[in-house]
């Protein structure tokens, strides 16, 4: 992009005329995807598919005092998609088979991420080697094949919202327009409608996937596709979901629930560094979530009414648990918020432990810091990753794009919720809609137990309280890992997850 040069007319007339001169000069915005053709082994088969990357261009239509203007390019956002080849007598055969295929469309969450987790880490046909959480690949990094990839089954289209990967603004846009929860639903669903009607995927059994944020994302696009268009899905997975902010925000002055909500997170932690030998975690999660729901929550509602003896008895069930110091707990008011626990539970051997996942360990920049200075387990998995994905989109899938890959913008910083402004953020609601619309629609939610950026307690609790009849709640599965936020950060889990997400696209493709 460059600026327009400075205007040297009458103030205001001139820079207007030279800026409306600028534009008209600008060459129209036009979609650029780059094609490559592949082979990957599998234990069902030598898979040849197609790679597309590269940038597609998002118009709004413009009206001005209830003229119609046209459809004005707004956004160039960044995909990387593969279809399965298919063999078949001619090309009407070939569409119809197409068609019959399920396409799934992925993204991570942030806000402010990029697709990279879920497409280097776990569904797409390559992987990068990151080894495991304590035992990661030192750089260099490579990719690898991966044989469990979703594209056995389905067709796959990752998206990188505005601002992350290589989407930006068109030239004379704001990006920070669509920096927001509205704009960004509006945007994804945009482009899963292009791709359903430009690759004549409307018949066909269609998916969303997102992580984190990406599942406020997922279930706000699922509902804006079907009322905006009438598009129907015929499946949600959800990893690490976060649907109801309130019930894990520590932000509020009433931060109760997201103390209740992070307790079992904490116990499962404690537990993996060592601070409950001689029990199972399952064992110690029951009582966690126990004490979480019946004591520990009546002892929070008392406030100050709770007499010195109960106090004290709360304190120290909840120290135990925690594997934090009674006196700490103490101080905290019984109410130890997750980014300093992940500072005080391993202090004195100097460390501290991470937030996206608990497993891993980080040394603390100081000894007397209140909270770490950077996620440890974020910085275990960033080198590979950003590493994978400059070199992969340009050297395997021939981008043409030579624009830095942003793994993060710093769009969470100024992410809009107007729409939400006065109460917590709660997308339950979209899930809700989309399931009574659709009685077809099957949702899969995954849980990390070590996971402290959207603790698995919350996620259970949202679930337990969706108005929904037993019908469709049946028609949500649940999968629970020992792993962080990211569950396939680590080769055994990730198969798991891999197989255990496939399973469900190919029997929710059959309705």
């Amino acid at each position: 992009m460059t600026d327009t040069e400075p205007s040297t007319g009458t103030k205001g007339e001139g820079k207007a005329t030279q800026t409306s001169a600028a534009a008209a000069e600008r060459p129209e915005p036009r979609d650029l995807l780059i094609e490559t053709s592949h082979t990957l082994a599998t234990a069902d088969g030598d898979l040849t598919y197609t790679a597309r990357t590269g940038r597609i261009v998002l118009r709004e239509e413009e009206v001005k005092d209830d003229v119609f203007e046209g459809w004005k390019a707004r956004a160039e956002l960044a995909v990387t998609a593969y279809t399965l080849e298919l063999d078949g007598p001619d090309d009407a055969a070939r569409a119809t088979k197409r068609r019959d295929r399920p396409i799934t469309f992925v993204f991570n969450g942030g806000p402010g991420s990029s697709s990279v987790w879920l497409h280097l880490g776990l569904l797409g046909p390559r992987i990068v080697d990151a080894g495991e959480p304590h035992q990661p690949t030192p750089p260099p990094y490579a990719l690898i094949d991966n044989p469990e990839t979703l594209l056995r089954v389905s067709d796959l289209v990752f998206i990188d919202p505005m601002s992350t990967g290589q989407s930006r603004a068109v030239e004379g846009g704001k990006a920070k327009d669509y920096h927001g929860w509205k704009k960004d639903v509006e945007q994804v669903s945009e482009v899963i409608r292009l791709w359903c009607t430009r690759e004549d995927r409307w018949m066909s059994p269609k998916f969303v996937c997102g992580e984190s944020y990406g599942t406020t994302r997922a279930v706000s696009v699922a509902a804006h596709l079907f009322e905006r268009f009438g598009l129907q899905l015929n499946g949600l997975v959800l990893i690490s979901s976060v649907l109801d902010f309130g019930t894990q925000d520590f932000r509020f002055l009433r931060h109760d629930e997201a103390c209740l909500s992070y307790l079992p997170t904490y116990a499962a932690i404690a537990h993996f560094h060592g601070k409950h030998p001689g029990r199972s975690l399952r064992e110690l999660l029951t009582e966690a979530e126990e004490f979480a729901s019946g004591r520990y929550r009546w002892a929070l509602s008392r406030g100050n009414r709770l007499t010195q003896e109960e106090r004290y008895g709360v304190a120290a069930d909840l120290a135990r648990l925690t594997g934090l110091s009674e006196d700490y707990v103490q101080r905290c008011d019984l109410r130890p918020e997750h980014w300093r626990f992940c500072t005080e539970l391993l202090r004195d051997q100097g460390q501290t432990v991470g937030r996206i996942d608990g497993r891993v360990v980080g040394t603390l920049h100081s000894g007397i810091a209140e909270g770490m200075d950077a996620d440890p387990s974020i910085d275990l998995i960033m080198g590979p990753y950003a590493a994978a994905i400059h070199h992969y989109l340009r050297h395997e899938l021939r981008s043409e794009l030579d624009l830095p890959y942003a793994v993060f913008s710093d769009a969470i910083d100024t992410w809009s919720y107007k729409e939400f402004e006065g109460k917590p953020i709660n997308v339950t609601d979209k899930l809700e809609r989309v399931m009574r619309a659709n009685p077809h629609l099957r949702v899969r939610v995954e849980y990390g137990y070590y996971d402290l950026a959207t603790p698995y307690g919350a996620a259970e609790d949202m679930v337990a309280h969706l108005r929904l009849p037993d019908s469709a709640l049946e028609r949500i599965e649940h999968a629970w890992f020992e792993t962080g936020h990211m569950p396939y950060l680590g080769e055994a889990t990730r198969i798991e997850e891999a197989e255990g997400i496939t399973d469900f696209v190919r029997r929710a493709s059959v309705n």
